[in-house]
């Protein structure tokens, strides 16, 4: 099963029914560069280039039947455009 959020395909996929926790990730389970928590309390994960590599959602059926969705606040990530020298010459 995948599941996309924020265009992001989570293609490992586990739900632990005994403690209520819900595990995604982009390809297989690996170590994260770094981690952080969203502001509703879910584990997030990033990978070497900062990209989301996976979500633990704790008490996910109960936030579900509750809501009717899980709210996920993601951080903002800053972006860099290094390849424009030849752009920004020829104007």
């Amino acid at each position: 099963m995948t599941i996309t959020i924020a265009g992001i395909e989570f293609d490992n996929v586990e739900y632990y029914r005994r403690g209520d926790v819900l595990s995604l990730w982009v390809g297989e389970p690996r170590k994260p560069a770094y981690d952080d928590a969203s502001p509703e309390g879910h584990y997030l994960q990033f990978g070497e280039d900062g990209a989301l590599i996976a979500i633990t959602i704790v008490n996910a059926r109960s936030i579900f039947e509750r809501e009717g969705k899980i709210p996920i606040t993601l951080p903002t990530h800053q972006v860099e455009a290094t390849d424009l020298g030849a752009v920004l010459a020829a104007a």
